[in-house]
């Protein structure tokens, strides 16, 4: 209730009292009284209320630059933390690219190292493979009783002789001797049981000699003049191996299946096979 509203009930009541008795109007008397005795306590609460409120304002004012204060340190440690996140995650990047770096390092030395063993591995291979030829030639190397045999299945001495003679320089090594008798000799006895064989001496003391592109022709020659000699499976074989020894892989591979299918049951065969193995790596 505010003081008009109790004024304006003072008034209307001044009114009415003119026509009240005398113990009614002590009574509103008694009452006026006690709501100005109320109106002051709440006009005094009123001031206190005030008086608090002014209080209170002031002391949000400190308590507002406080607060500012407070902002301001934490955009500040927000700003300075921000930045030391942003040093650590570039210390971190760094880090991570040396490690990167190291690892990539180990790879590739790891590689190199798989690279010189594979290396190795193959040279140890193609040694295993050419001391096994070595062998297979020790044990498929003409014998001096060979010849001999050989010889002695000529039709008459005098041919046995020459045949002799020519494969003696063979069993000695001295290919160019060799070369010229079993020459000579398929001149001379073209008809000859020991012919195809002779033939096929000739070519193999071109071998000798690592006269290679001789050593071919000679070994055709076996297959084209002499195609019933039991010497033709040995010569197309070594025809292969003149042409792998004259780096002609893919003639060497044609010639060396030409055996192994014409002649499957042919010791060459296998041998074929074995140097067709060793031509794909």
């Amino acid at each position: 209730m505010n003081q008009r509203t109790i004024i304006v009930a003072l008034v209307l009541a001044g009114g009415f009292f003119g026509c009240v008795h005398p113990q009614q109007l002590e009574i509103i008397e008694r009452e006026q009284r006690r709501l100005r005795s109320d109106i002051g306590a709440v006009q005094t609460e009123l001031e206190s209320v005030r008086g608090n409120l002014a209080d209170t304002r002031a002391n949000m004012q400190p308590m507002q630059r406080d607060l500012n204060a407070v902002k301001e340190r934490i955009e500040e440690a927000s700003v300075k933390m921000g930045k030391q996140i942003g040093q650590s995650s570039r210390e971190g990047d760094q880090r991570v690219k040396s490690l990167e770096a190291r690892l990539a390092k180990l790879e590739e030395e790891s590689k190199t190292q798989a690279e010189l063993l594979k290396s190795r591995d193959e040279e140890i291979k193609k040694l295993k493979e050419a001391a096994a030829q070595e062998a297979q030639k020790v044990a498929s190397a003409p014998s001096p009783s060979e010849g001999l045999a050989e010889a002695s299945k000529a039709e008459n001495e005098a041919v046995r002789k020459d045949y002799e003679t020519a494969w003696s320089a063979f069993d000695k090594k001295d290919y160019k001797a060799a070369a010229g008798r079993f020459r000579e000799f398929v001149k001379k006895n073209p008809k000859s049981k020991l012919a195809g064989n002779a033939q096929y001496w000739l070519g193999e003391s071109h071998y000798g000699l690592r006269e290679f592109d001789q050593a071919i022709i000679e070994f055709d020659a076996v297959r084209r003049r002499f195609p019933q000699s039991e010497k033709v499976p040995a010569a197309l074989l070594k025809q292969g191996f003149a042409f792998a020894e004259l780096g002609e892989k893919l003639n060497a591979r044609l010639v060396l299946q030409e055996v192994v299918e014409k002649y499957p049951q042919a010791p060459e065969a296998a041998r074929a096979k074995q140097r067709l193995k060793s031509l794909e790596s």
